[in-house]
This record gives C-alpha cells, sequence and structure tokens, in this order.
C-alpha cells in the first residue's frame, strides 16, 4: 500500500478545522465509520500478501488510533473553549451576600384567629377551647334548639357513626362554637367574659360555604350587662379590625339561644365592585347576636334571676374574606405562598397585642 502520511494529513487537518461536536462526529463517520475510508483500507488487506499484511496492517491500526485519538482531543477542546466561554458570561461575585430564601407564612385563617383574639383580650375576654366532637346535649339541647329545628336533621349537619344496638345519645361535628358557652359556664360560673375561637362542621358547600370553616363566639355575663353594651363591643372590635371607625345596624331576628336576638350589619359601601367598610350608605350583614336565653343560663347552672349577659357569633373566614378581598372562600384550602402574597399576607406577619399586623 502506498505511503499513509497524505493520508493521515490530510484527516488531521480536517479534525482541526471541526468547529463543533457535530463536525467532529461527522469527520469521525468519513474515517472510521463502516464506509470510512480508512475503514475500506482496512478491508484490502485480505488481498496483500503476508508481508504487504502485517506491515501495512500495522500502519492502518496506528493511523486509526492515532485519528481517533485526535478526535477525542478536539471534541474535548470544544467543549473546553464552551465552558470557558458560559463561565466568561456567567461569572458571579462571591463576594456578594446571599440571596434571600423565601419563608413561609402563617396561613389566613391562623392569622386572622390571632388578630381577632387579640383585639378581644384588649376588651378583657379571656380564650376558651372545647372538644370538636359534642354530644347532643351540648350542642343542641342545652342551647335550647328543639328536636324539629332543621339543623338537628341529618341533612345539616354531620351524625358519628353508631354501631347497631348501640343506643348512647348520638355525637356529632360541632355545628357551631356555642357548647364551648356552655362548658365554660359550668366550669367557671358567673361572671364571665369568654371568646370560642375553633373549626366547626356543616353540610354546606359552595363559594362562600364549605363543610368545614372556623367561627368566634363570644360570650359576656354579668348582673347588669345590655344590648348597648353588645353594640359597643361589636363596633369597638370592627373598627378595630378594619382600621376604620366602623357603624353597625341591629336588624331583629330570632336564635333559639338568644332573646332578644339581633342580626348585625356593619357599614359599607361599593365601589367598582370593591368593598369599603366603614363608608358609604349600604349595608352587610356580619354576624349574629342578642341576649342570652335564660334557658342556656339553667343549663349550665346560672340562675337567670340574677344574671345575664349576651353573646355573638362570627365565621373568621367570612370576615378574612371582607377584609383581604378574597372572593371564594374554598381558595383558604387551595392555596400556596403566592396565593397569600397576593392577598398581602407576607412572611413573618403577625398580630400586634392591639389587632394590628406588625413585621
Amino acid at each position: 500500500m502506498d505511503d499513509l502520511t497524505p493520508l493521515r494529513q490530510q484527516w488531521l487537518d480536517r479534525i482541526k478545522t471541526a468547529a463543533d461536536p457535530a463536525a467532529i462526529e461527522e469527520v469521525r463517520l468519513a474515517a472510521l465509520g463502516k464506509k470510512g475510508e480508512i475503514s475500506l483500507k482496512m478491508r484490502e488487506l485480505g488481498r496483500m500478501t503476508p508481508e504487504e499484511r502485517q506491515t501495512t496492517g500495522r500502519a492502518l491500526n496506528e493511523l486509526r488510533d492515532e485519528i481517533d485519538a485526535a478526535l477525542r482531543a478536539r471534541k474535548l477542546s470544544l467543549e473546553d473553549a464552551a465552558l470557558e466561554k458560559r463561565l466568561a458570561g456567567e461569572w458571579l461575585d462571591v463576594t456578594l451576600p446571599g440571596r434571600p430564601r423565601p419563608r413561609g407564612t402563617i396561613h389566613p385563617i391562623s392569622q386572622v384567629t390571632d388578630e381577632v383574639t387579640a383585639i378581644f383580650a384588649d376588651m378583657g375576654f379571656a380564650v376558651a377551647e372545647g372538644p370538636q366532637v359534642e354530644t347532643d346535649w351540648y350542642n343542641f339541647d342545652a342551647l335550647n334548639i328543639a328536636p324539629e329545628h332543621p339543623s338537628r336533621q341529618e341533612m345539616d349537619t354531620f351524625y358519628m357513626h353508631r354501631a347497631e344496638g348501640d343506643n348512647r345519645p348520638p355525637h356529632v361535628l360541632r355545628t357551631h362554637t356555642s357548647p364551648v358557652q356552655i362548658r365554660s359556664l359550668q366550669e367557671q360560673g358567673a361572671p364571665i367574659r369568654v371568646i370560642a375561637p375553633g373549626r366547626v362542621y356543616r353540610m354546606d358547600m359552595d363559594q362562600t360555604h364549605t363543610p368545614m370553616f372556623h367561627q368566634i363566639e363570644g360570650l359576656a355575663i354579668d348582673r347588669d350587662i345590655s344590648m348597648a353594651q353588645l353594640k359597643w363591643v361589636l363596633e369597638e372590635f370592627f373598627s378595630a379590625y378594619f382600621g376604620t371607625r366602623v357603624k353597625t345596624r341591629f336588624r331583629a331576628s330570632h336564635f333559639p339561644f338568644t332573646e332578644p336576638s339581633a342580626e348585625v350589619d356593619i357599614q359599607c359601601s361599593w365601589e367598582g365592585g370593591t368593598l369599603k367598610v366603614g363608608e358609604g350608605d349600604g349595608w352587610l350583614e356580619v354576624l349574629g347576636s342578642g341576649m342570652v336565653h335564660p334557658h342556656v343560663l339553667r343549663s349550665a347552672g346560672v340562675d337567670p334571676d340574677e344574671w345575664q349577659g349576651f353573646a355573638f357569633g362570627m365565621g373568621i373566614d367570612r370576615i378574612a374574606m371582607l377584609k383581604y378581598g378574597i372572593p371564594d372562600l374554598r381558595a383558604f384550602f387551595e392555596s400556596d405562598l403566592r396565593w397569600l402574597r397576593h392577598y398581602g399576607f407576607a412572611a413573618g406577619d403577625m398580630p400586634s397585642v392591639s389587632g394590628g399586623l406588625s413585621r
């Protein structure tokens, strides 16, 4: 076979001028592939004499190994050059301070609960708690809710399963935190001033209702408490919570556990679809209230001839929606940090003792 020096130089030059990995692969296939030039020359060895085969075969093997090594070296060189270029364009100043990591945040419901609790604490209300699985007596009977009342039907209330033959009184997932008022009166007696925040359960699900939601109820019992004091407490609360002076309007209503009873509206206006509390000539219903019914006091072991007081209850989820402009209650349970930040719940927001937010 003729001298392989020109062939060697030809392929080394092509490898040297290959500008990218694709060009290198093209050279490899043309030289060392099944139909590459050097591979075809290797097939010609069978037609040579033993002496020629020995000499030419060794030379072709050496050429193949040299070209293969040159291809690998060129590929590595191009990769190093690409890395250098990337590093030059993406350099990092290691003396700069680190990027701050986004932190978690208190969930809106927990945050509003703490905020509301702080406001009522400033008015002398202690926090009372009770079980979420309640007896039928605490949840209904003690609160003067008649056996035929719609709220006691299975279409409204979650009843705990009872095995066949188990005739114990029924237990329910509490439908309000009012049972906590009965338990607190039984344990502490009168006078008393407490709020009862917590989860409650009802068979309801739409844009403004969920089967599990959060409620806070208030109870104040003393010898000379009146509806006027109830109105003052609620106006002070709403003014502190919404950060502006808020007027209230009482409308006659009916609740089994209070007499007289009143629905409470707050002053508001609508501008461009945005609710503004504390201004305008509109009204928005926010809670139910009234003077505690004598039957409720007797159920808790308190003499209604000596003691009287008021009670109220509101949805924590609802007042959170009103304050932060959240349109759909279900979003509370499908949220992430981006959703929380959108509605102003930044990491580290905590309620102060006066009910405001501090950072």
